[in-house]
């Protein structure tokens, strides 16, 4: 971990929102002030008694209670000191613009208000730097509010080489532009990111792994992802990359693999998807048909129970030059590609993305009689989506980075262990060209 300056707001939904809620998170009434005496840190004697521009080194120990910090200060821990909250709200309460704090653990004891943004480090102020912290057991991670004189609205902001681990949400984003988000881990909670109303923000390197959500994004414009892990966000409503109401999205370089749903696409244009691994997920991609100008390119889909789910009766989504493991069509003439337009969905995708019970039946003989039946007696209006320049031999992929090892005591470390090296034909042997039924 090494730095997270100011202008980042880290968050959660309402724990009945679903992966594809619209309603942004409101802002508190009323915001936490000085804990009570019984409440506060024994640091807090030490900050009421600086002056303004002080630094206060922190020794390493155990730091029991909630602090609010009202003036501008420097608080720096050596050896990793703990400020353990005492579970009844923000275990750190940043009133007061210039401040820095670095070199804590953080530990909300899984308590406090939601109602009042309970945090491991609540901000309402301006220009104050959170470097080399940890946060666990906190509703919220780190909460910026007001942090730039308006409402969650920040411009020009760094979220960099933090770890968010086992917290209800990672990182929430909202009305904040031209930021960089780099080198980050959200695992082991709910959503990994939520972001909504957010233009011209860049993510690289970033870890998105273990969730009900890997990331929900909804109304923005103009977002870079590049060389981000997406990584077993599993369970219902699950996804990797959902992107709703955005438009000019460029992903490229990432991996996306074991997920519910690789990239979901609803009511959004003109994105970009290149060079991207989506692998070992129930659906490569969910479409909507209120998606247009959308374009796939160079990708390797592998081992996906299905590549495409379809929901609605059209598409103009452009599918160009990707590698499908399940794809049965000769190379004769030894160019590269396919000799016949590989068809990414059937009767039975088109079931499986307009009836979700019909995933019971996925990889059973209903589903494969269902679709040979259509493919000899057709007598559905199949919607016609295909790669016309398929790869016939995975390409190279050499910026999309490895899988990593799961963290200790989750299930499945090898899931991904099948294409860390990109040996994708590896995988369709173990598959034995099964396909997407």
């Amino acid at each position: 971990m090494t730095l997270l300056p100011v202008l980042a707001l880290l968050a959660a939904l309402d724990p009945a929102a679903s992966v594809g809620s619209t309603d942004a998170i409101p802002a508190s009434a009323t915001l936490e002030g000085r804990p009570a005496a019984h409440q506060a840190s024994p640091l807090q004697a030490r900050i009421d008694a600086a002056s303004p521009g002080a630094t206060l080194i922190v020794a390493a120990g155990r730091y029991e209670g909630d602090l609010v910090i009202d003036r501008s200060l420097r608080l720096i821990g050596r050896g990793r000191p703990l400020l353990l909250g005492s579970g009844a709200g923000s275990v750190v309460r940043v009133r007061a613009d210039r401040v820095l704090i670095e070199g804590f653990d953080v530990d909300g004891r899984g308590g406090g208000d939601l109602g009042q943004d309970a945090s491991g480090i609540h901000v309402a102020a301006k220009n104050v730097m959170i470097r080399d912290c940890r946060v666990t057991n906190s509703l919220f991670g780190i909460y910026l509010r007001e942090a730039d004189g308006a409402v969650v609205d920040t411009v020009g902001f760094r979220l960099t080489g933090n770890e968010i681990v086992d917290v209800r949400d990672g990182v929430y984003i909202q009305s904040s532009s031209h930021g960089v988000i780099r080198n980050n881990t959200a695992r082991d909670l709910r959503y990994g990111l939520h972001y909504m109303f957010s233009d011209d923000n860049l993510f690289e390197d970033n870890t998105f792994e273990n969730g009900a959500a890997g990331t929900a994004l909804m109304y923005s414009k103009r977002i870079v992802f590049r060389r981000n892990r997406f990584l077993h966000n599993r369970g219902f409503a699950s996804v990797g990359l959902l992107l709703k109401a955005c438009d000019d999205i460029l992903a490229e370089d990432n991996l996306i693999a074991d997920n519910a749903r690789g990239i979901f696409l609803e009511g959004s244009y003109r994105n970009v998807f290149r060079r991207n691994v989506i692998a070992e997920s129930d659906a490569g991609v969910v479409l909507y048909d209120s998606c247009a100008n959308n374009r796939f390119l160079g990708n390797s889909f592998v081992g996906n129970l299905s590549p495409l789910n379809l929901v609605g009766r059209r598409t103009d989504t452009v599918f160009a030059g990707n590698y499908w493991s399940d794809n049965r069509e000769p190379d004769l003439d030894g160019d590269g590609r396919s000799d016949r337009p590989y068809r990414l969905s059937d009767v039975f995708d088109h079931l499986r993305g307009n009836l979700t019970a019909a995933d019971l039946m996925a990889e059973g003989f209903a589903a494969e009689a269902l679709a040979l039946a259509e493919q000899t007696f057709p007598v559905l209006e199949a919607i016609p989506v295909e790669d016309a320049t398929a790869l016939a031999r995975p390409p190279a992929l050499p910026h999309v980075p490895l899988a990593r090892k799961r963290p200790k005591g989750a299930d499945g470390e090898g899931l991904a262990a099948s294409f860390v090296a990109l040996s994708w034909g590896a995988v369709v042997l173990r598959r034995g060209g099964k396909g997407r039924r």
